[in-house]
């Protein structure tokens, strides 16, 4: 459930662990829970998320992080805390890694994810039934990145969020055509990527 990530940077200052939520229930429900009204207190981790998490954080094969920064929802919060407990580190909230908001489709089945993926294919830009734009994602979340190079120098940083804004910034940080997000490789619950200095 690793991968490592070349990006086309030379320059960068910091290692960053970008690492997708446990398996959740959300994730067990089918069901889309993209808003802070919904995610930030309820839809925490699934049983599995939870032995996802033991097994990750058990057979830890990353470099130690220094910081963990995560998404406010329940789901990325229990995530970051189980590895936080691990390495005895403080957590820091950072909205701008939440989940990609997915407008009038928030708490309706994930058999609607598909639909708003192949619309991005043809338009970074759109806000079809109000979901947040391709581009208004990867800002947000290139943002982060460029506040910890900016910020700090030879750190590890564990960045905690969720599927479609990391592979939104992975797509952002290859330089490739934000419209081509789900060519990524899909991330699955509990991955880590590596991206940054070696």
């Amino acid at each position: 459930m690793s991968n490592t990530f070349l990006a086309s940077s030379d320059h960068w200052r910091n290692r960053y662990l970008l690492m997708r939520h446990g398996h959740s229930q959300a994730n067990q429900q089918k069901l889309i829970i993209s808003s802070p009204e919904r995610g930030i207190d309820a839809f925490g981790l699934s049983e599995m998320g939870e032995q996802q998490l033991a097994q990750v954080v058990a057979k830890w094969a990353w470099p130690t992080p220094d910081r963990v920064i995560h998404s406010d929802f329940l789901r990325t919060t229990q995530t970051a805390a189980r590895v936080a407990s691990a390495f005895k580190l403080e957590m820091s909230r950072d909205e701008r890694l939440r989940e990609r908001y997915f407008g009038e489709f928030e708490g309706e089945g994930d058999i609607h994810y598909p639909d708003v993926w192949a619309l991005d294919a043809h338009d970074a830009e759109h806000c079809h039934r109000q979901v947040e734009a391709v581009s208004s994602v990867a800002a947000r979340m290139m943002a982060v990145i460029e506040h910890w190079e900016a910020q700090t120098h030879d750190e590890t940083i564990l960045l905690v969020s969720h599927g479609d804004p990391l592979q939104i910034l992975l797509t952002a940080l290859a330089g490739k055509p934000l419209s081509q997000h789900r060519e990524q490789l899909a991330l699955l619950p509990a991955s880590i990527t590596a991206v940054g200095a070696r």
